[in-house]
C-alpha cells in the first residue's frame, strides 16, 4: 500500500507542477504568453498524469479489495514485485496511450487571437482555436478519456461492491467501522476526483459556460491534488499522534514564552 501511495504522491506532485507554476507566474505578470509547443506539452503531461491517477485509483481499489476480502492471501498476492509491476504498467500505459492524440493535435493549424480562456492549456479551448476541422480528433480524444475514466471507475465500483458485501457480513458495528476505515481515504479521493472529472469531460458540449469549466478545472487540477495528501495523512494513526504532539509542544512553548 505504501509503495502505491508513494507513486501516487509522486504523480500528484507532477500533476500540480504542470499547471501551477505557469498560473502563478501569470497572476503576477502582464506577459501571459505561452508558445504553442509549450502549450501542447503542458496538455500532454496533464493528460498523462491524469490517466495515471485513474489507473492508480483503480489499483489501490484492488489493493483494498484484497486486504478486506482476501486477507489471508493479501501479502502473497500484493508483494513488492507485483506492486512494482502494477506501478510501472500504470505509468507506461498512460504515457503511450496519450502520444497519438497529442501528436495529431500538434498538427492542427491555429489562427486568430489564439487566446485561451483558462489558466492552463486544456483540450477544449485548444480545439476551439483551430482553423481546421477538429470533429474527428475531438471525438477520438474524448472517447479515449471516456474509456480510461469509465473502465477505471467500473473496476473501482466493482471492488467496492465486494468490499461492502463483506462488511455487511460483519456482525458488530465497531467491526464494520474498523474495516471500512481502512478504505475511507481512498473512497473520499475517488468521490472528489471522479465527480469533477466526469462533470468536466464526460458530458454534452452545450449548456455550460467557460466560467463553470474553469471552476471545475481549478477543483480537479489544484484543489483535489492539494487535499489528497491531507486526506491520506489524517487517516494514519501515527501522523495524527504526531500532529497532536506538535500542537501540544507548540502550546506549551507559547505558554512558557
Amino acid at each position: 500500500m505504501y509503495l502505491l501511495l508513494g507513486n501516487f504522491a509522486f504523480m500528484e506532485i507532477g500533476y500540480i507542477s504542470v499547471t501551477m507554476p505557469k498560473m502563478l507566474r501569470d497572476l503576477v505578470s502582464d506577459d501571459k504568453k505561452i508558445p504553442v509547443s509549450a502549450c501542447i506539452a503542458q496538455l500532454y503531461f496533464f493528460f498523462v498524469l491524469g490517466g495515471i491517477e485513474n489507473y492508480f485509483l483503480a489499483v489501490m481499489a484492488y489493493d483494498r479489495y484484497l486486504a478486506i476480502c482476501n486477507p489471508l492471501r493479501y501479502t502473497t498476492i500484493m508483494n513488492n514485485r507485483f506492486c512494482l509491476q502494477l506501478a510501472v504498467m500504470c505509468w507506461l500505459s498512460s504515457f503511450t496511450s496519450s502520444i497519438i492524440p497529442i501528436y495529431f493535435l500538434s498538427k492542427l493549424s491555429f489562427c486568430g487571437r489564439n487566446k485561451i480562456d483558462n489558466f492552463f492549456c486544456d483540450a477544449s479551448p485548444i480545439f476551439n482555436l483551430s482553423c481546421t476541422d477538429t470533429s474527428l480528433l475531438k471525438n477520438y480524444f474524448f472517447i479515449l478519456v471516456w474509456l480510461v475514466v469509465f473502465s477505471c471507475l467500473f473496476f473501482i465500483i466493482l471492488s467496492y461492491i465486494h468490499i461492502i458485501l463483506v462488511i455487511l457480513k460483519i456482525p458488530t458495528n465497531s467491526g464494520r467501522k474498523k474495516v471500512f476505515s481502512t478504505c475511507g481515504s481512498h473512497f473520499t479521493v475517488v468521490i472528489m476526483y471522479y465527480g469533477s472529472v466526469i462533470a468536466m469531460y464526460v458530458r454534452p458540449d452545450h449548456g455550460y459556460t467557460f466560467v463553470f469549466d474553469k471552476c471545475l478545472s481549478v477543483f480537479y487540477a489544484i484543489v483535489t491534488p492539494f487535499l489528497n495528501p491531507i486526506i491520506y495523512s489524517l487517516r494514519n494513526k501515527n501522523i495524527r499522534e504526531a500532529i497532536k504532539s506538535y500542537k501540544l509542544d507548540y502550546f506549551l512553548v507559547w505558554r512558557t514564552g
